[in-house]
Parts: structure tokens; C-alpha cells; sequence
């Protein structure tokens, strides 16, 4: 195992980004790549790099509910709440932008997304850094998200981003973002913080809208439009291997060809070459931990074609599973 990257480095890694540079860095969740949030030069450099929609907002990554301020315009209770109960963690909360901050971190949208993520290795660089630092994941845009840093070195050379070590992510899945600023609170992206538990921390009712992925470019949106949060493109995380999604009594009628194929299932199975199986865990946090380095193992793998067992989907994450799967994949027909 590789180890995290040391103090020095990360001063390093802290000069870099006040010079306008690009540092991708390990959170619980994904690997994330980062730029001065506050430097609109930077920001848009984060966005060529990933080839991602001008559009499509970024989550700020912050030390805490005061740095959280210095990029908002307001900062309300329930924010105040969920903060106190979930950072470090994996929850974006959406409140007002402040207009320090650039308009293209959110699409010139009117909300940004912030959170404090609960790894060492980037909250020693936030307090390094002494500011907000965008985090959209470090991959070209739709593709897989990392969750290792090499995995990010497969989508970017160290010219344009220096990659900070910080092991496998331990969650393994984006957080959920959870919207405030609405009527009544709502969950915009599912994650392993769910509904249930927000409206446990803020003593009221929560909201989980439609799943995510029934949002396309230019649909339902006007040309220019933000996007209400991030990570609601509706091809995402996804390979370059055609992937597809199967239901359990599908088995066999799929593996009667003789084409090569990889899967990707959660039960015990055995499969005949020229078939391969990625084994994954059981119970659904070890499943989402474990869920975009097999991603990457089958995309690796040469085979033409990615099939992934149909998890369940009962519980929150399973929920925020199957989201990321509706998104990688097609349904077989």
C-alpha cells in the first residue's frame, strides 16, 4: 500500500494550487480534482481538463461551517444542523453563493454546493491551503469515478494535475447533496447519508427527489441553464466498455454466448471460460466501496462487454448504488 502523502507534499501541493495549479486529492468518497475555488482561471482550468459541462456546478470542499461561509451568501440554520451532524462526511449541502465566489463554480447558478470531506490528507491541505478548493471528481467527464490514485493517473499526466496519495477511498461513492434552501429539505443526489438521517439531525421532514440520471443535457433545461446540483448528467460513471445491467433470472440466457464477457455480481457464482467474474461484496457499504475500482477492473480487462447483477435496492445504500449503476449502464432488453 502506497503511503499518504507526507507534510511536505502537501505544502507543496497548497503552493501549487496559489499559483493557479491542479491538485487532485483523496476524500472518503472519490478522488477529487482541485483548484483555488476563489480563482476563476483555476476553476476553468478544472473544468478543460475534465472535458465537463460549463453548466454542470461543482462542489466547493471546505475546513469546515466557517470557511463554508466565506462562500456563501447565507448560511441557514438547517445548514448550520447538518453541518454540526454530518462534517466530516460525505454531505453537500446547496446554499446561496456568495458573490466572491466565481459564477462558473456553479454554472451561474444561484446555489453552490459545499462540504467538508473526512480524509486527513485534504483537510491537512484545505488548513495548508487556507481556502475553498473545488473537488469535481478527478476523471474526463461521464467517465468512472477514481477511488485510488492510480486511478486518476489513468485520465491525466502529471504535467497538468500532481495526485496526492491518500489510499483507497473507504466509501467509495459521491455524497449526497441535499438541497436547504427549498420549502421543505431534499435530497438531490443520493448517497450514504439518507433521508431518514438528515430529517433525524434537522428535526423536520426531508424530501428525496426523482433518482438522478432522468436529467439530460438541453432537457428540461434551457440553452445556458445550470444544472440544480452536481451530478445529475445522465450518463455518468460510467466505462468505456459497453455496460449493461441484468436481473438475477437473466443469468443463464446470458452467458450462453460464446463471446467473452465480464461480470460483475454480488452472489456466489461460478462461470466456464471464456466468462470472467468480479466478485463483490455482500452487504452494501463494502459493495459501494468496492464499486468503481471493479468498474475500473472490467474496463481494463479487454473483454467487449461489462454484464453487472442487479443489486438490491432496498435501504440508502443500495439506493445510492443502484443510481450510479442506472447511470454507468443500459438495461438489457
Amino acid at each position: 500500500m502506497t503511503a499518504p502523502s507526507s507534510i511536505s507534499t502537501i505544502q507543496l501541493a497548497a503552493d501549487r494550487l496559489r499559483s493557479g495549479g491542479v491538485v487532485a486529492f483523496p476524500t472518503e468518497t472519490v478522488y477529487g480534482l482541485g483548484a483555488d475555488a476563489l480563482n476563476t482561471d483555476a476553476v476553468d482550468l478544472v473544468f478543460t481538463l475534465k472535458g465537463r459541462p460549463r453548466n454542470n456546478p461543482l462542489i466547493v470542499h471546505v475546513s469546515g461551517p466557517e470557511m463554508a461561509r466565506r462562500v456563501a451568501s447565507a448560511w441557514p440554520k438547517r445548514a448550520e444542523m447538518l453541518a454540526r451532524a454530518f462534517w466530516p462526511g460525505p454531505l453537500s449541502i446547496l446554499v446561496p453563493r456568495s458573490l466572491a465566489l466565481p459564477a462558473s463554480v456553479t454554472g451561474g447558478g444561484e446555489l453552490v454546493a459545499v462540504r467538508c470531506p473526512n480524509h486527513p490528507v485534504t483537510l491537512a491541505l484545505l488548513f495548508e491551503f487556507r481556502g475553498p478548493i473545488i473537488g469535481p471528481s478527478a476523471n474526463k467527464s461521464g467517465m468512472i469515478s477514481p477511488t485510488t490514485a492510480a486511478h486518476v493517473r489513468e485520465s491525466f499526466i502529471d504535467d497538468d494535475v500532481m495526485v496526492l496519495e491518500g489510499g483507497a477511498c473507504e466509501a467509495g461513492i459521491e455524497s449526497t447533496v441535499v438541497d436547504v434552501m427549498s420549502t421543505r429539505t431534499r435530497v438531490l443526489r443520493p448517497g450514504l447519508i439518507g433521508a431518514d438521517e438528515l430529517s433525524a439531525a434537522i428535526g423536520e421532514p426531508v424530501d428525496v427527489c426523482a433518482p438522478m440520471g432522468n436529467i439530460r443535457t438541453g432537457d428540461s433545461l434551457r440553452p445556458g441553464d445550470a444544472f440544480p446540483s452536481p451530478g445529475m448528467l445522465e450518463r455518468h460513471y460510467a466505462p468505456a466498455t459497453p455496460a449493461f445491467m441484468f436481473a438475477s433470472n437473466d443469468w443463464e440466457r446470458l452467458l450462453a454466448t460464446s463471446d467473452p464477457v465480464v461480470v460483475i455480481t454480488h452472489r456466489l457464482r461460478r462461470v466456464e471460460a471464456p466468462h470472467r467474474i468480479i466478485a463483490m461484496p455482500p452487504e452494501a457499504a463494502d459493495y459501494a466501496a468496492a464499486l468503481y475500482a471493479a468498474l475500473h477492473e472490467a474496463d481494463r480487462s479487454g473483454a467487449p462487454v461489462i454484464l453487472i447483477e442487479q443489486p438490491p435496492e432496498d435501504g440508502t445504500v443500495w439506493a445510492a448504488v443502484a443510481d450510479r449503476l442506472r447511470r454507468a449502464t443500459t438495461r438489457m432488453p
